[in-house]
């Protein structure tokens, strides 16, 4: 139907911008129901295109480290998680009460002094490539969680609660031991850096000084603080902050604590051809639910609520919020733009298209620029990825407007449709007369590091299968795995340094899953459909039902193929840190356990420290088992 409908669409445009180009505008949705959660607000009773996206978020002020010679040696930033409240509704609606990042910021455009801003999302890092970040991130979260968190997951457990059993009381009041005490981590989702400086998961804080096991900090700071050092050596691209406290990512996050952070080269070549300043703007794209009050709702009951009593197993809301903004517009002018894509849902994918059929040209991901631009009508985007996509507007009238669309179906790929006159919409675009950037003729290729056939990465040593799983309870899933394993088992991913590795990962499960790794990027080699449920019949045949305490046997899975091994389409030749591996089939991708630029170390020493994760970026599946531990060894 998705395929009809765009097909549909695009035969549409075609015939008006023919004849009528100020005619352009989205397809008209047919109404849908109300939502059915008591309390929550109507998403149809929300005006659309009112907010506005006046522009790129703020950019964090840095405090500038230079030599006797005036040479820059670093950047220095203190940044806050804290709270308040911010217009997500469109007004006259409620505010919405928020966690957000705080710190001394200045206009992205302009360089105007903004002085302390706090938002959700937070406001934008822009790194240089070279110039080492340091940056004191302070837990001033004083309030309680506003979701109910869960004692029955491996979590971060600041008070030493423990683990609690049935009978459970509902939520509200949960376990006030477990609501109070906030423990709070940023990882720097795509960052090379030392595992501690990586906001792993059990390296939280709290706002009382209380420390995970792997708490660090790079230099002395308060209690509720902690220092952590970002080299930027790695090639440029677009990463993101947000927090990562074991067991409690997605209360975190769904409260608001997430940013981006843009590396830039100034050694770049592509970067001059690209439209810049104004016409350059990130997107965050997120969906939520409200309550009546303007307050964000979220599950409170379980799927399985006599086992695990607050876990949901996958959260979709009935809003789509861009920028902290719920159903934005953004003026264009008559010109190329470059927007930064980015998924910080929990859950849910978009396949985004523009309602006017206009195509997207796709130059970079979740590690750097393409190997050569890809021209699409639709993009999927994953929990957790990036992509850096070129619009251009030019030759439009004064006055047309186009509306960013999605047809994902949730869980992807399989589940409910969207709701086109909800979900099924993202953002609107208005054209005014102004003259933009002018669109500039790109380079066949635009990525040095990704020259030759592909994958251009070495012959791996080793070869990895690796398994989604997950558990059925009595009422749905009861936790999701990572080679049936449980988070603290045995580390069992141990790559040595400089190596470079397959990864085999056979998804057994229904859905989609956003595979992430911390430190490195790899490259996806090829996907192949296979027997999933015959597979899964001989794997638990072989290892006994999951979990283990322990590494599974390895099951080939070649006498379960179906059809043709697919190689790696243009629009997936890019270096990724999160990959989609898809149900029924088993996703390759290539790792080398080094510098995505081709250096042969880091800057650093990836074998110190607690080690990294490598986990499902559906944020409700990482908060249950799907993450595992993994260190690195040093090269023999």
């Amino acid at each position: 139907m998705a395929i009809q409908i765009g097909a549909i669409v695009v035969v549409t445009v075609f015939m008006i911008t023919s004849a009528a180009p100020s005619a352009i505008a989205a397809p008209a949705p047919a109404p849908t129901a109300a939502p059915t959660i008591p309390g929550t607000i109507n998403p149809l009773s929300i005006p659309k295109w009112v907010n506005q996206i006046t522009g790129p978020p703020p950019v964090y002020t840095p405090t500038v480290i230079t030599d006797a010679n005036d040479n820059v040696l670093s950047h220095e930033y203190t940044v806050e998680m804290t709270t308040g409240t911010q217009q997500i509704l469109p007004a006259p609606l409620p505010t919405t009460p928020v966690w957000w990042y705080q710190g001394q910021a200045h206009d992205a455009v302009t360089g105007a002094d903004l002085g302390v801003v706090g938002n959700s999302p937070g406001a934008t890092f822009e790194a240089v490539r070279g110039i080492p970040v340091d940056v004191t991130w302070v837990n001033n979260i004083n309030v309680p969680q506003p979701f109910a968190v869960d004692p029955t997951l491996h979590w971060a457990d600041p008070n030493n609660l423990g683990m609690v059993m049935a009978p459970f009381p509902p939520y509200p009041p949960g376990y006030p031991q477990a609501q109070s005490n906030v423990p709070l981590v940023t990882h720097l989702h795509g960052a090379e850096v030392q595992s501690t400086s990586d906001g792993g998961p059990i390296a939280w804080w709290t706002a009382s000084g209380t420390h995970g096991s792997s708490y660090y900090t790079e230099k002395p700071t308060a209690a509720n603080a902690a220092v952590y050092h970002y080299p930027n050596a790695q090639i440029p691209t677009t990463l993101w902050y947000h927090d990562h406290a074991l067991g409690i990512t997605r209360l975190n996050v769904m409260s608001g604590l997430a940013g981006f952070y843009l590396l830039r080269d100034p050694a770049d070549t592509i970067a001059p051809l690209l439209p810049s300043g104004q016409y350059e703007v990130p997107l965050a794209i997120q969906d939520r639910t409200f309550n009546t009050d303007g307050s964000l709702w979220f599950p409170s009951v379980g799927i399985n609520p006599t086992i695990h009593p607050y876990w949901f197993p996958e959260f979709f809301g009935n809003t789509i919020m861009v920028n902290g903004l719920v159903w934005p517009n953004i003026n264009v002018d008559q010109g190329q733009y470059m927007f930064r894509l980015l998924d910080g849902s929990n859950a849910r994918f978009y396949t985004l298209w523009m309602g006017n059929g206009m195509p997207m040209t796709v130059i970079g991901s979740d590690g750097g620029y393409y190997k050569a631009p890809v021209v699409t009508t639709k993009l999927t985007i994953a929990p957790g990825e990036r992509y850096v996509i070129l619009l251009d507007f030019s030759g439009m009238a004064a006055g047309t407007k186009v509306v960013m669309m999605n047809n994902a179906k949730t869980p992807y790929p399989g589940g409910s449709p969207t709701q086109g006159a909800t979900t099924g919409q993202v953002m609107q675009f208005t054209v005014t007369a102004n003259p933009g950037f002018a669109p500039q003729v790109l380079p066949a290729a635009l990525n040095p590091t990704l020259v030759g056939a592909w994958p251009t990465l070495p012959t791996p040593t080793k070869t990895r299968i690796l398994t989604l799983y997950e558990d059925a309870g009595p009422l749905g899933p009861l936790a999701a795995y990572l080679n049936g394993q449980m988070w603290d088992a045995p580390i069992s991913e141990s790559p040595t340094l400089g190596s470079t590795e397959d990864w085999q990962i056979v998804d057994m499960t229904m859905d989609a899953h956003p595979i992430h790794t911390h430190l490195v990027q790899f490259q996806l080699v090829s996907r192949q459909k296979v027997d999933t449920m015959a597979y899964q019949t001989a794997w638990l045949a072989l290892n006994g039902a999951p979990p283990y305490m322990m590494t599974p046997t390895e099951l080939s899975w070649t006498p379960y193929i179906k059809g043709k091994s697919i190689p790696a389409t243009p629009i997936e030749q890019a270096w990724k840190d999160t990959i989609q591996v898809l149900p029924g089939e088993v996703t390759t991708f290539r790792i080398r356990f080094a510098p995505n630029d081709g250096s042969a170390e880091f800057p650093f020493d990836a074998t110190v420290g607690p080690g990294y994760v490598w986990h499902c970026h559906i944020l409700d599946h990482e908060d249950n088992e799907m993450m595992r531990p993994y260190i690195v060894l040093p090269a023999v």
